[in-house]
Formats: C-alpha cells, sequence, structure tokens
C-alpha cells in the first residue's frame, strides 16, 4: 500500500490538512475527508487543502478547499496563506510571488521577507446573484434577515469567492454564534449556504470577530470572514481601511480601498508537523494513525 504524505498547518487556529497532489495521486471521495478530518479517528481539521498542477499558463498552481463535512467550496483566505509556506517548504516553488486558480478565480500570494503572507483576495461581490443572496432590495448594503426562531438581524451579505453574512454585535465574547451561528448558515435566503460573521467595533481601524464557518462550524480564525467583515463595516461608514482583525486564533491586517479594488490581507501562517499515511484511506471504525516524521 501507498503512503501519502502531507502536513497539518494552521493560521491563526483554523487548522488544515495540506497534500501535494502534483507530485503523488490524491482523490478523496467525501466520506474519505470525513473520516479525515475527525479530530479522535482521524488527523483532525477544520479544511483540507489540495495542491494541484496549473492547468494554464498565467497561474503556478491549482488550489482546492474541502471544508471538513467534505464539500468542496471557493475560497479560505487562512488556507492561502498556508498555501503559500507549504508550496515553498516542500520545494515545489521558490517564488515570493505566487497566482493561484481557486474555484472563485484566481489570486495572488506574496511571502514576505518577515515571514507574513499577504494575499491579494480579489475584489468583494456585493451582486445578490452573484454571492448567491435572495432579496428585493439588490442595492441595499445593509438587510434585515429573519431568522427560524422568530429573531431578526441586521447583515450585509457579499462574496469574498464565498458567501458572507456579517453583522455588528455590542460585545463579540457574548455573540449568540452557536444558535444563530447554523440558523443562518442554511437560510433559505443563502442557496449556497454562507458563512455568519458576528463583528464587533473597537475603533474604525480595530474589530473584534467570530464566524461561524459553513461546512465546519465555529473556527478560531476565518480569513475570508475577517476580509467581508472589514468590507462590511467600510461601506456601513464605520471603518477606516487598514483595520486590524482580532479573532480568538489571532489577528489579521485588512486593506480595502473601495468598491472594484482588490481586498488585501496579511498574516501568519504555520506547519504544525509533516507525515504520513496508508493511502488509499484506510481510517474506518478506529483508524491507523498517521506517521509523524517531525514537528516544528
Amino acid at each position: 500500500m501507498a503512503q501519502l504524505r502531507f502536513a497539518k498547518m494552521h493560521g491563526l487556529g483554523n487548522d488544515f490538512m495540506v497534500v501535494d497532489a502534483v507530485r503523488q495521486a490524491f482523490a478523496p471521495d467525501a466520506a474519505t475527508i470525513r473520516r479525515l478530518a475527525d479530530r479522535r479517528f482521524g488527523i483532525g481539521f477544520d479544511q483540507l487543502l489540495v495542491v494541484e498542477a496549473a492547468s494554464e499558463d498565467e497561474a503556478d498552481f491549482r488550489y482546492r478547499i474541502f471544508n471538513a463535512d467534505g464539500g468542496e467550496v471557493e475560497q479560505c483566505g487562512n488556507g492561502a496563506r498556508c498555501f503559500v509556506r507549504f508550496v515553498r517548504e516542500q520545494g515545489l516553488t521558490d517564488k515570493a510571488h505566487i497566482r493561484v486558480r481557486t474555484q472563485s478565480g484566481l489570486i495572488t500570494l506574496q511571502h514576505g521577507e518577515d515571514g507574513l503572507v499577504a494575499v491579494n483576495m480579489g475584489a468583494p461581490v456585493f451582486a445578490p446573484e452573484r454571492i448567491p443572496f435572495l432579496t428585493e432590495q439588490p442595492a441595499a448594503r445593509v438587510q434585515p434577515l429573519a431568522l427560524p426562531d422568530g429573531g431578526e438581524v441586521l447583515i450585509t451579505a457579499l462574496s469574498m469567492g464565498n458567501p458572507h453574512a456579517v453583522q455588528v454585535v455590542a460585545d463579540v465574547a457574548a455573540a449568540p454564534v452557536a444558535e444563530q451561528g447554523p440558523q443562518m448558515e442554511h437560510h433559505a435566503r443563502f442557496p449556497a449556504r454562507v458563512n455568519a460573521g458576528f463583528m464587533q467595533i473597537i475603533d474604525r481601524q480595530h474589530i473584534a470577530l467570530r464566524v461561524y464557518e459553513r461546512g465546519a462550524g465555529e473556527t478560531l480564525a476565518c480569513g475570508t470572514g475577517a476580509c467581508a467583515a472589514v468590507v462590511a463595516g467600510i461601506v456601513r461608514g464605520l471603518l477606516d481601511t487598514p483595520v486590524r482583525v482580532d479573532m480568538r486564533g489571532g489577528t489579521l491586517e485588512i486593506d480595502w480601498h473601495g468598491e472594484g479594488e482588490p481586498v488585501w490581507m496579511r498574516g501568519e501562517a504555520h506547519t504544525v508537523f509533516v507525515g504520513e499515511l496508508p493511502w488509499p484511506c484506510t481510517l474506518a471504525g478506529r483508524p491507523h494513525n498517521p506517521v509523524l516524521e517531525h514537528t516544528t
């Protein structure tokens, strides 16, 4: 049986299993991804990141993202920073500026000399049909959203390559993330589900944020969620760029200069360990333990 090499990584506590599918075969199904994601019987992660060869001249790599529930998604900001570190550490490239094709489009990644990674996340999208978001007020930047439990919240809906609904809360620590997050994720007005952001404004260039991610639940940090929250705050006249975003796993800096302009995200990415496990996956019931080669 072959061995599948992988890395366990995290960006601000948002953790990933990262696999090089350029130099080894890797085509998991949803059930296998769910087994790998299990934190007791598998590797354990919020998302699985797959590095593939580019099929076009303008991109250096293709980047695929799967949530812990096995569903493929369009974008992941924390994962993008880990992607840069992974391809450089694994010797897949020595470039500092990398262009990567995602399901939502082409993104530009920059590895800084200070070890931090900056990601051009592209311009935010507000057109409801492209989020997608069902509304009778397509131009409104703040809209009421009635929840199944009878409550109502005011949200800004937008896409950062994946759909987000951001609300402002008085105290992010006390925000009803566990209660409202699932209701918003599966809301009928978001046909592709949605990431729910809970944003507390500390000052005009500083926010605190929690995000309930579709297919993963609340995570310690969400890169696209941080971008979406800052964009929402700026279009509502509450924030000025650049903005520090504090999440439970750490801090990001987000810079955005208005509609049509790209959002830049800057932050850390870390390798926890690299290892291997038997492949095809044999994690059924009580799984085999992966062999850890080293930790950092």
